[in-house]
């Protein structure tokens, strides 16, 4: 989940008054293996350089503001090419991506929304050094796991919208979770374009102002909550189904490359983290274990299809995340349910039943994972 973005056109013209007003790009350019260094602030965004050669970029990034922030690299159409959330203040993150030649920008989002402060990046050159065969295997094999997921959503959220329309709150609510699985794994891809998470995926906290609340998370909060279905409910399943059949058509353009994969599968760890752990993320429902479920196998399976060029380079890494992904899975199989009473859970326990210690337990083995994870793109784009 994560905040709404406005259109293209708004974002290119907002983003280009927000520099003219707050921060400056240091105009020095960037060598070959040199990091960008990245200073966010509240109302700043300052890179050491606007100029780099095409291949791999790295950003060395501060948060010196007040609040958490998020960075990203952007395409000239507001697609993200690789991205970090949730840059706690007072805290550095390195974010490796893969760029080839072109126009981008750099934002800063500070409380990670709006469209935040952005500085031009030029990448020039037109020649990317030969990439290892198995990383484009790997590729490949991704695009078709991720397309495999959409595909298979789309019949789940249509049996989830007919309960809704039909005004079955309980068979709604039993299939309510499993229309989220395929999502919650490959959600970085969904991210990548900007307009569709904020429409189906948003919270009622994560609004902008003016921004109708729609999605999975609205139609939650009336079957759970509200416990009614009205003519409003009926509407949003219906626009549910038809923004999740845009993103299931939008999946084979994604831009996906070794280090978006890597970062990526870093990104459902952090999503984890901040939503699901906290039971944030399904407030009303508490299904936040199944959606826990989807984003590990996703970001296992980005691993896995990059595990052959990265134990190469770094078998003591490789190591570490095999043992830290078998130790979250198997922490989460102790939550496995087949209770009548949690049939809405999609196979897990509701999450209100999870005690703060037991969460503790998690957090720290979400924790223990996240931190090897985050080194992933780093080993197999050298």
């Amino acid at each position: 989940m994560r905040a709404v973005r406005l259109s293209v056109v708004t974002a290119a013209a907002t983003a280009a008054a927000l520099a003219a007003v707050t921060g400056c790009t240091e105009k020095s350019e960037a060598g070959n293996g040199d990091a960008i260094q990245v200073t966010a602030a509240d109302s700043k965004c300052t890179t050491s350089a606007k100029s780099v050669p095409a291949g791999q970029v790295t950003l060395k990034i501060e948060n010196k503001g007040s609040q958490a922030t998020e960075v990203e690299i952007l395409f000239p159409d507001d697609r993200i090419v690789s991205e970090k959330e949730n840059i706690g203040p007072g805290t550095k993150y390195t974010l490796t991506a893969e760029v080839k030649a072109g126009s981008y920008q750099i934002a800063c989002r500070p409380g990670m929304k709006g469209l935040g402060v952005r500085q031009k990046l030029a990448v020039t050159g037109g020649k990317v050094a030969k990439r290892d065969p198995r990383l484009d295997k790997a590729v490949a094999a991704y695009r078709e796991y991720a397309q495999e997921q959409a595909d298979a959503t789309i019949p789940k959220v249509q049996t989830f919208a007919d309960a809704v329309k039909a005004g079955d709150i309980e068979a709604a609510k039993n299939a309510f979770a499993a229309s989220r699985v395929g999502w919650e794994s490959t959600e970085p891809i969904a991210e990548s374009f900007g307009d569709i998470d904020p429409k189906t995926d948003t919270r009622a906290d994560g609004l902008e102002n003016g921004q109708k609340w729609t999605g999975w998370h609205a139609l939650e909060k009336s079957l759970w909550a509200d416990k009614k279905i009205g003519a409003e409910q009926k509407t949003l399943a219906d626009q549910l189904v038809t923004d999740l059949k845009d993103w299931q058509k939008r999946v084979g353009k994604a831009e996906i490359t070794p280090a978006s994969m890597a970062n990526g599968a870093k990104e459902l760890l952090d999503e984890v983290a901040t939503g699901k752990v906290t039971g944030e993320e399904d407030r009303y429902s508490h299904t936040d274990l199944s959606d826990f479920k989807g984003n590990v196998d996703g970001a296992q399976k980005s691993y896995e299809l990059l595990k052959p060029v990265a134990q190469e380079n770094d078998k003591a890494l490789t190591a570490e995340l095999d043992k830290q992904f078998t130790a979250l899975n198997t922490l989460l199989d102790k939550y496995r349910s087949t209770d009548p009473q949690d049939k809405a859970q999609n196979g897990f326990v509701s999450y209100d039943k999870v005690t703060k210690d037991q969460r503790k337990e998690l957090s720290d083995a979400v924790n223990a994972l996240a931190e090897p994870l985050s080194k992933l793109a780093a080993t197999v784009v050298k």
